[in-house]
Formats: C-alpha cells, sequence, structure tokens
C-alpha cells in the first residue's frame, strides 16, 4: 500500500488504518488560510500590515519542549496550515515532500515502540560536524540550564532525552519523509514545505518542535506506522499547546548576525 502525500493515523483507524481529510475540513481550512490578494494588494498600509503579521509569526515560533498532552490538536487547523505548506516551493514542482501524523493509539504505539528501543541501542545520528560543535554546546548549555539539569547529572539528561521520545507529551505526532530516489536538493523543497507548516501552525497558536531525533530509529518509526520503504524518514514534528511556564519553552536561543551569513555583492 503507498502512501498518499498527507496520512493521519489515528485511534478509530486500527493498527495500519488511515483517515483522509474530508471535503468539509478543507473547506473549513480555506477559510482560515492567507488571503493572497491582500498580500499582493499595491496599497502600502496593506502591505505594511500584512508583513508585520508575517513577521510576528515568525519571531513567535520556538522549539516547544513540553506540550498540554490532554489538549486536542483542532483538525482544521492542522488543515488549514497544510493548505499553505503544500504551496510551498520545490525542484521542478516535484513536491517531495511526504507527511505521517499520528495520534491517539497510533502516537501511544509509536511512543511506546521508541522508548523499548532506545533502552537496547543508541539512535543512529549523524554526529554535528566539528566546525559546528560549539552550536551544540551553546545549546545544550542554554537547554539543559533552564531546566536546572547540571553536565554532570546523567539521569536528569536521561530524562530529558526520554521525554524527547514521547514528543515532549505532543498530541500529535508527526514523522516527515521523503522518496528515497530523490537527491539532496530535492530535500530543501521538504525543508520549506516543513517550515510553511509549522508556521501555519504557529499563526494558529500551536506549538511544535522539529526532533531529529526521531529519525535515529527508522527502522521502527516504519514499522510501526507502517510507511512505507520507498520513503526515507528524515525528522519527527511534535505539534500541540504548549505549556507555557515551561522554562525550556521560553529560550531567547541566539542566531548569527546577518553579516555572518549572508553576503551582498554589487560589483
Amino acid at each position: 500500500m503507498r502512501h498518499r502525500h498527507l496520512a493521519l493515523c489515528d485511534h478509530n483507524a486500527g493498527r495500519s488504518g488511515l483517515s483522509r481529510f474530508s471535503k468539509n475540513e478543507t473547506a473549513q481550512s480555506e477559510a482560515v488560510a492567507v488571503n493572497l490578494a491582500q498580500i499582493r494588494s499595491p496599497d502600502a498600509n496593506e502591505g505594511t500590515c500584512a508583513v508585520g503579521e508575517f513577521d510576528s509569526v515568525v519571531q513567535a515560533r520556538r522549539s516547544i519542549r513540553l506540550f498540554h498532552p490532554d489538549k486536542p490538536v483542532p483538525r482544521s487547523h492542522v488543515i488549514g496550515a497544510l493548505e499553505l505548506a503544500r504551496r510551498a516551493p520545490s525542484n521542478s514542482n516535484t513536491q517531495p515532500w511526504h507527511l505521517v501524523l499520528a495520534e491517539g493509539a497510533a502516537r501511544e504505539r509509536l511512543v511506546t515502540a521508541l522508548l523499548n528501543e532506545s533502552r537496547t541501542r543508541e539512535p543512529a545520528i549523524p554526529p554535528v560536524h566539528a566546525d559546528f560543535e560549539t552550536f551544540k554546546r551553546e545549546l545544550g548549555a542554554q537547554l539543559y540550564g533552564s531546566l536546572g539539569i547540571g553536565r554532570d547529572d546523567a539521569e536528569g539528561r536521561r530524562k530529558a532525552i526520554r521525554l524527547n521520545w514521547r514528543f515532549y507529551n505532543a498530541p500529535l505526532a508527526g514523522i516527515v519523509c521523503m522518496p528515497r530516489d530523490l537527491h539532496h536538493v530535492d530535500s530543501l523543497g521538504v525543508g520549506m514545505y516543513l517550515q510553511t507548516f509549522i508556521l501555519g501552525l504557529t499563526a494558529r497558536g500551536l506549538g511544535t518542535c522539529v526532533q531529529m531525533l526521531i529519525a535515529g530509529f527508522p527502522d521502527v518509526v516504519r514499522q510501526t506506522l507502517q510507511i512505507p520503504d520507498h520513503y526515507e524518514i528524515l525528522c519527527g514534528l511534535a505539534i500541540g499547546y504548549a505549556v507555557e511556564d515551561f522554562a525550556a519553552n521560553n529560550l531567547d536561543v541566539p542566531r548569527k548576525p546577518i553579516d555572518d551569513t549572508a553576503v551582498f555583492l554589487d560589483l
């Protein structure tokens, strides 16, 4: 069975069941989609308003590491964000993204399988290149520091990692994939799709966290959610409502200055 480019696993669909979004839900999402005509308006005031709103959404996005597990994610919010995400650019319009969303019993099966596997072996995640290791160390110090976990607190760090396998308690767990037969250049399209989806969710009051660690057990994810072999698993995505007073959800993670990442040439 080939997965569609979007599949949602839920507790009503059985172990391998996939629930497709209805036309009514798609129509409902159009009501909350961005009004492109307004954004393209030549009126200066309307353009400024649209830019300001977009800037606010981008600046509001955070990597959320603790969610309210009992606060469900409205399907209409997910559909609205997906309507925007599918407009993302891709190489020759190949639209190489494939997203599997698990909730309810399907999510619980995945979490259980990941936790069990994590007790037997380490995830297969490529190490960060030495030239960029300093960024990882700085983020780790900031993150664990906000949680009161010291460098020598091995048990505290293990608990934090176990929360990762639980999708930080988010009620909706996403798995981002792309066809194996495509090339690295096509992963750019998946990245733009994912970012657009995340910003669409942010605009609707939802939090997210991209999880590279989830891809460390691709065989477990694939078997549990019955993802076909011709898809490569790129990352996980936690989706839900953030616990606002959780310290790690309010980190101001530094970014490189523009001069370090962009060059303007005029000669």
